[in-house]
């Protein structure tokens, strides 16, 4: 008999994961839960139905099974490690929009440093820590940008229920909460799942701008504000883009709204505590920021993730939702000068959104030059009262 598999006979695991558990804070975890490493079938038939009726987001994982299946990550499954760490909901001392001087917003899981750093560097601990206990374990670490559906495995291992607003809720944290887990071939004893669940409530429904929560625990990711604010290219549907509002990356309503969430904002991670001018950026300076500016500013973000692109984009919108005049000369240039058509779109549009003779003068000197359809379009529905 091997000398790792002496040890893996002779493990106590229950206790092992007692002292994980133990051991979580320690690690900068706020919550480990263990679950089975079985197939997530059921998951798979919703996931088939998401798909057929076009809900997804386009950043999901394409290959379904990879999304369900442990055993397509990991040579041999047996049990998944997963993890919860919780992140602030308040923004101390937050600056103000003023007339002139109108600010944009950054969604919660944009504060601070990357949380798919945090996560990594957390797992990273964890492996170190099961390492110097079980040397020959075999772990496989994932972020949200892993195959598997990180909230099923929360589910399945007792952090937290999913929410009618498709967020994990944890009694303790609420659903400020981000998500990791560790695929492993450790006979780890399983966690039973919360019982607690949303009730009757239906304020997250209820709340969304756009409709896209379309039942409980069923998103459109079409009609979603954290997603549209993440696309590159053209936002054609009007609707959408008034919705939007000041929100250049993510949305929060439907967690800010949930009672569960009430009084709850947690510190205890500093990295993760926002940089207030970063998470409430002045408008005007975004829209003519350089890559190598915008990686200075925002590089530390996950909202930096797509670019400076969707921002300046959003940005742009923002101006329109103010109706800013002081920023009609810096639209009217964006829309005249750059080459970007989804910028020269969003600068048309806001313009009509504003208003007045000086944002009419520059739609109408536009639609003399501009050569891309869906740009004339826009220019087109501005200078038509009925489309403004």
């Amino acid at each position: 008999m091997s000398e790792t598999k002496a040890q893996m006979d002779t493990m106590d695991w229950q206790q092992l994961k007692l002292d994980m558990q133990a051991a979580a804070e320690s690690l900068g975890i706020d919550k480990i839960r263990i679950s089975s490493a079985d197939p997530f079938v059921e998951l798979k038939d919703i996931l088939i139905r998401h798909r057929e009726k076009g809900f997804e987001s386009g950043f999901e994982e394409k290959d379904l099974d990879k999304r369900t299946d442990p055993s397509l990550s990991h040579a041999e499954p047996r049990s998944i490690i997963s993890i919860a760490v919780a992140y602030p909901s308040k923004l101390t001392d937050a600056p103000r929009s003023e007339k002139g001087a109108y600010r944009g917003m950054l969604s919660r899981s944009a504060w601070g440093l990357d949380y798919h750093q945090v996560l990594r560097n957390r797992l990273q601990r964890l492996e170190t820590w099961i390492r110097e206990r079980v040397p020959d374990a075999l772990l496989e670490s994932m972020v949200d940008t892993g195959a598997l559906v990180n909230r099923a495995v929360a589910e399945r291992a007792g952090i937290g229920w999913t929410g009618k607003n498709c967020s994990i809720i944890t009694p303790e944290f609420g659903s400020w909460v981000y998500l990791g887990e560790m695929i492993t071939n450790l006979p780890l004893p399983s966690d039973q799942p919360v019982t607690e669940s949303c009730g009757d409530c239906t304020l997250c429904i209820d709340a969304c701008p756009t409709g896209a929560l379309v039942g409980p625990g069923q998103l459109n990711a079409q009609r979603c504000i954290s997603f549209i604010t993440q696309t590159k290219g053209h936002i054609e549907d009007d609707e959408m883009k008034k919705k939007i509002g000041n929100r250049l990356y993510g949305c929060d309503t439907c967690q800010i709204v949930c009672p569960k969430n009430k009084g709850k904002h947690w510190t205890q991670h500093p990295e993760l505590q926002p940089d207030p001018e970063q998470a409430k950026p002045l408008l005007l300076p975004l829209l003519h920021m350089t890559n190598r500016e915008f990686k200075e500013r925002f590089g530390t973000s996950s909202a930096a993730w797509r670019g400076r692109k969707p921002i300046q984009r959003n940005a742009i919108l923002a101006l329109g939702h103010f109706k800013d005049t002081s920023a009609v000369s810096v639209l009217s240039d964006l829309l005249l000068r750059d080459e970007r058509p989804e910028i020269r779109s969003a600068a048309a549009w806001s313009l009509g959104q504003i208003g007045g003779e000086e944002a009419v003068l520059a739609l109408q000197n536009a639609k003399e030059r501009e050569q891309d359809p869906i740009v004339m379009k826009e220019l087109e529905k501005s200078l038509c009262p009925s489309g403004s």
